[in-house]
């Protein structure tokens, strides 16, 4: 038995997308797995998805949000979860087998940070990372006596967790094919976009969505800016919905 997990707080995404992200995950995980959402509110979540409470992150009111609670996922009891555990983004989707990602021997993997990708850079996306429940609780232990410093001197947590898994001789990074940027790698370069649609990535398990846009803004394109131009991108619905009926299969780019 594996675990994927996810988060869900305030406002900013509904529950459709913990039920898209469940319905991707039960389509392309043939593993046993279970499903977890941790939330201060299951309101209209699938039935399937089990919930469990945010852990407790006590942060100073006014600071930037910067996703400092998914090092909460690093406690030493995560809910009654025990083993291997994938944790996903809401917004991501899901194009191929995630069995793969519980495959790799090691016992911590993230993406690559795409904005530095190439530059030798620590920092990882956290958008899609793999641990092992409770193995290593230094990591929110030392936030937690230490959050001013941590901040002081990392952005956000995915740099902060990329550099403590370094200095704890762990960290690893998912092959670079299986988790694509939709921005760096299916979104042409301008001028090319203006012509040429985002195309589908070769071999991708995952594409995440950080930023600007959402896959459902990624799906219907945009046309008022020049800077933040693209083509519609149909085959993002393709595979971002929640039904559990696989979606048509398709040619990679």
């Amino acid at each position: 038995m594996v675990n994927v997990i996810c988060m869900k707080w305030g406002d900013k995404y509904g529950a459709n997308y913990v039920n898209i992200l469940r319905a991707m995950v039960r389509r392309h995980l043939s593993l046993p797995h279970r499903f977890v959402c941790f939330t201060e509110n299951a309101s209209g979540l699938h039935p399937e998805v089990e919930v469990f409470p945010l852990p407790e992150l006590e942060l100073p009111d006014g600071i930037p949000e910067r996703c400092w609670r998914k090092l909460c996922t690093f406690d030493r009891q995560l809910g009654d979860l025990h083993g291997p555990t994938l944790f996903l983004d809401l917004d991501v989707v899901v194009l191929g087998s995630l069995d793969s990602l519980f495959e790799l021997p090691g016992k911590f993997f993230i993406c690559h940070d795409y904005r530095w990708y190439g530059k030798l850079k620590v920092t990882g996306n956290s958008s899609c990372y793999r641990f092992n429940v409770g193995e290593h609780p230094e990591v929110i232990d030392y936030f937690r006596e230490n959050s001013d410093l941590v901040r002081a001197t990392h952005r956000h947590e995915q740099a902060y967790l990329s550099h403590k898994m370094k200095e704890l001789g762990c960290l690893q990074y998912w092959p670079e094919a299986w988790c694509r940027s939709f921005k760096a790698h299916c979104l042409p370069r301008i001028p090319i976009r203006y012509v040429r649609a985002p195309r589908v990535p070769r071999d991708a398990r995952v594409v995440i969505f950080h930023g600007d846009p959402n896959p459902i803004d990624a799906s219907i394109g945009r046309y008022n800016s020049l800077r933040k131009f693209w083509h519609p991108s149909p085959w993002v619905l393709e595979h971002w919905h929640d039904n559990d009926v696989a979606p048509s299969d398709r040619r990679a780019a």
